[in-house]
C-alpha cells in the first residue's frame, strides 16, 4: 500500500474502534479535535503494530487534527528519520498535555539526541514546549540515565525554577522529574531535599503544597 492507503486503512481501524463515551469525556475536559474517536491507548497501541514503522504515513498521520493520528505518529515514526528539526517542529505543534506526553513516550525517549532536546525544552517559555522538556527528562531518568555534575546543575537550576512558574501542567511535570532524579539514589535524593528546603517556605500555597509533597516523597523512598 502507498502512503494514502495505509492512512486509509488506519482510519477504518478507528471508526471499528471509537469509543463515543470516552470522546465526550475528552471534549468536556477541552481536548478539542477535529475528530476524536476516543479509541483506549492499548488498543492504538494494537492498532499501530499491525503497520510497519514508515515516515512518510506518521508525517502525514502529524498533520491530522485528529487526537489518534497524532499519537499513531509517534508510534510509527522511525527514529533514524526523525531529526533534531522535525523534533522541534513537533513539540512547537503539540496541541495539548496528552499528545505531549504521549510523543515523549512513544518516540521522543528514543532519540538519540533525546537529552539534549530535553534541556533545550526545559529553558522554552511557550508551556507545551518546556511540558515536553521536562516530560522528556523524566522519561530519560526512569530509564537509569545519569547526568553529569554540569548537567545535574543545569536540571536543578532549571527544575526549581519552574516550580515557582504559574502554570499547573509545568509544576506537575517538574514534580515527576524531580521525584525520578532523586530515586536514582540517596546522593540525589539528599540533594534534592536540600534545596527544596527554601521552597517549602515559599508565600505560594500552590509552590509550598508541590515542594512538600516531593520532600516527603524522597523522606520516605529510601
Amino acid at each position: 500500500m502507498d502512503t494514502c492507503e495505509v492512512i486509509k486503512d488506519i482510519k477504518g481501524q478507528f471508526r471499528l474502534y471509537m469509543n463515543g463515551a470516552a470522546s465526550k469525556s475528552m471534549r468536556e475536559k477541552g481536548l478539542g479535535y477535529k475528530i476524536n474517536w476516543g479509541i483506549e491507548l492499548p488498543r492504538l497501541k494494537e492498532i499501530a503494530s499491525k503497520y510497519e514503522k514508515n515516515h512518510a504515513v506518521a508525517q502525514e498521520l502529524w498533520k491530522e487534527n485528529i487526537r489518534e493520528c497524532k499519537i499513531l505518529a509517534g508510534l510509527l515514526q522511525p527514529v533514524d528519520t526523525f531529526c533534531e528539526q522535525l523534533a522541534d517542529n513537533w513539540a512547537e505543534e503539540m496541541p495539548n498535555p496528552e499528545i505531549a506526553q504521549l510523543t515523549c513516550l512513544n518516540l521522543f525517549q528514543y532519540l538519540p539526541y533525546a537529552s539534549q532536546k530535553a534541556f533545550q525544552w526545559m529553558a522554552d517559555e511557550r508551556e507545551y514546549v518546556e511540558l515536553c522538556g521536562f516530560s522528556l527528562i523524566a522519561r530519560l531518568l526512569m530509564k537509569g540515565n545519569k547526568l553529569n555534575e554540569r548537567a545535574q546543575e543545569e536540571f536543578l537550576d532549571q527544575a526549581l525554577a519552574a516550580l515557582e512558574e504559574d502554570k499547573l501542567l509545568i509544576r506537575q511535570a517538574v514534580a515527576n522529574a524531580l521525584r525520578k532524579y532523586g530515586e536514582q539514589g540517596e546522593e540525589n535524593r539528599k540533594r534534592l531535599i536540600g534545596l527544596l528546603i527554601p521552597l517549602s517556605n515559599s508565600e505560594n500555597p500552590e509552590v509550598k503544597a508541590v515542594t512538600d509533597e516531593i520532600k516527603s516523597d524522597m523522606e520516605y523512598s529510601f
